[in-house]
């Protein structure tokens, strides 16, 4: 006869060990934006959008294959609103990274539980409680506060975090949806369909990039340090997903605006003012909250709220 403290315990040891895969995730995730940061003081954003995408590519490709993953093209149809979604999302997050302080662009981008609320209920029929409400409320009081003229210099660099919040959350509302699809092949098609997106991108910016900073080590070695965060995070974030409750984990995830604010104090000596950090606290508050009654019955690690 099995022991139930037995069970007990072993799913104990394995929610502990999904805390920490997230934990891992987060700070490879706000490493990535560090990275970005750095990098895009160094060359074009276009460029460090490609290295993300690009590198990110290879590397799930060649572990998916390696795992012998069935790979997926042209169906199921809502993948493709997956990718295409989260594509759009990355063009606007790196955008965002490299124009704002890290933790700023990375707390404005994990506004997705706000944006998935809110689409849920024309969406998948699940309209919102007077609580829900006030919890998305409060969070957008917050980015207002973020988003005043004294706390971000680039305004469409901050409209364009929430944007890719936004669409982050289509992508949770299309995965929503998914159903046998392996987690790394919907990752695998993603990083794909990211990687046309970005390098079609840059090919329209036209000459406006300078492409021989690419000859100097440092800045590779910074692109080589975006892909390769990237791909920690998702396959950190993939297995913190497989082992423990998706809503409880998806909070752990709150960590990487924690990390970066570190990362800005340490790496610009960036200084926050009370009104960022009311802000921030505003919008991290009501997106816990909520990721913990999200309306989606299915989560998927697959989901990349900073691209």
């Amino acid at each position: 006869m099995e022991d139930p403290g037995g069970r007990a315990a072993h799913a104990e040891g394995e929610g502990g060990r999904a805390y920490l895969f997230m934990l891992l995730s987060s700070l490879a995730f706000a490493s990535m934006g560090a990275l970005s940061h750095l990098a895009g003081e160094r060359c074009d954003w276009h460029v460090v959008a490609v290295a993300r995408s690009s590198l990110a590519f290879v590397f799930t490709l060649t572990l998916s294959l390696l795992a012998g993953v069935r790979l997926v093209l042209f169906r199921p149809v809502v993948l493709w609103m997956r990718s295409v979604a989260g594509s759009l999302g990355v063009l606007f997050a790196f955008y965002a990274l490299t124009h704002l302080p890290v933790s700023t662009s990375l707390t404005l981008s994990n506004t997705v539980p706000l944006w998935v609320t809110l689409l849920a209920w024309p969406v998948l029929g699940h309209r919102p409680r007077a609580a829900h409400w006030v919890a998305v409320g409060t969070g957008l009081a917050g980015i207002v506060l973020i988003q005043r003229p004294e706390a971000v210099g680039d305004r469409l660099a901050a409209a364009l975090a929430l944007a890719n919040a936004f669409s982050t959350s289509v992508s949770m509302i299309g995965l929503n949806r998914l159903s046998g699809v392996d987690a790394r092949a919907v990752v695998t098609h993603f990083s794909g369909v990211a990687t046309i997106f970005t390098v079609a991108f840059l090919y329209a910016s036209g000459g406006r990039v300078d492409y021989s900073v690419l000859g100097d080590a440092t800045t590779l070695g910074l692109l080589f340090g975006v892909g390769l965060s990237a791909t920690v995070g998702q396959l950190a974030m993939t297995k913190a997903f497989a082992l423990g409750s998706p809503s409880r984990v998806a909070v752990v995830g709150l960590m990487q605006i924690v990390f970066a604010l570190v990362f800005d104090l340490l790496l610009w000596k960036r200084q926050f003012g009370p009104t960022v950090v009311l802000g921030i606290a505003l919008v991290v508050g009501p997106s816990a909250w909520l990721m913990l009654r999200s309306p989606l019955r299915r989560q998927s690690a697959a989901v990349h709220t900073t691209g």
